[in-house]
């Protein structure tokens, strides 16, 4: 994938739909932020996008002020980016589910790639990113810096 691809899916980009954010457990809720799908959404909603998570285990709560989905299909506005925090066994059910909310762009977080999840994708012109992280891109490309992940605010 070329920077150019990246560079503008990043700066065109408004909503975020963000798979397998964790969630909160009581037991665990000091560890939380310790979490890579937690820092990078933190990270994107501090650079202005709208990020909104997906996990069926914490739907009707909310996590960094957002109302958690517990599927695609339920969020009811225009998502630009889907980007993937699961295995990658698991994207091509990802993808076909993505298909009916018409993302812009299917991008799998850094480790994730799947050959059946970037031919469907591919198949309806929608962009495949995989096995890069998308606060890394974006740090790299936006900001100018080479970033170390997970890099931890607190």
């Amino acid at each position: 994938m070329n920077d150019k691809i990246i560079k503008e899916s990043l700066s065109t980009a408004k909503t975020i739909a963000m798979i397998g954010v964790s969630s909160v457990k009581k037991e665990e809720s000091s560890n939380i932020i310790r979490r890579p799908s937690i820092i990078v959404m933190n990270y994107l909603q501090e650079f202005g996008y709208r990020v909104i998570p997906i996990n069926p285990f914490s739907a009707g709560k909310k996590i960094n002020g957002e109302l958690v989905f517990e599927k695609l299909e339920d969020v009811n506005t225009a998502v630009d980016i889907v980007n993937v925090f699961r295995p990658s066994k698991e994207t091509p059910l990802i993808a076909k589910q993505s298909l009916k909310i018409k993302p812009k762009v299917f991008w799998l977080q850094y480790g994730i790639d799947n050959e059946e999840a970037k031919k469907i994708v591919e198949n309806e012109n929608i962009t495949y990113i995989s096995n890069k992280c998308i606060k890394q891109e974006y740090q790299r490309l936006f900001l100018k810096v080479n970033p170390v992940f997970p890099a931890l605010k607190n």
